[in-house]
């Protein structure tokens, strides 16, 4: 196996880094109780997802 002859520096190494710092998720509106919630997924709050309940949430008393 090919080893490196000299060492990369710092800036090579930060400039390749550069893309790998972590992103906040997207988030969109639940149309039914208008949360927060991630796309494409039932809302945590109420359960719904495309207009219908897909998930049964009891509520903390």
């Amino acid at each position: 196996m090919p080893n490196p002859k000299r060492r990369h520096s710092q800036q090579r190494t930060a400039t390749r880094r550069a893309h790998d710092a972590l992103k906040a998720h997207s988030l969109s509106e639940c149309p039914n109780c208008h949360e927060r919630k991630m796309p494409h997924r039932a809302c945590v709050k109420c359960g719904y997802y495309k207009g219908r309940e897909v998930v049964s949430v009891e509520e903390a008393s």
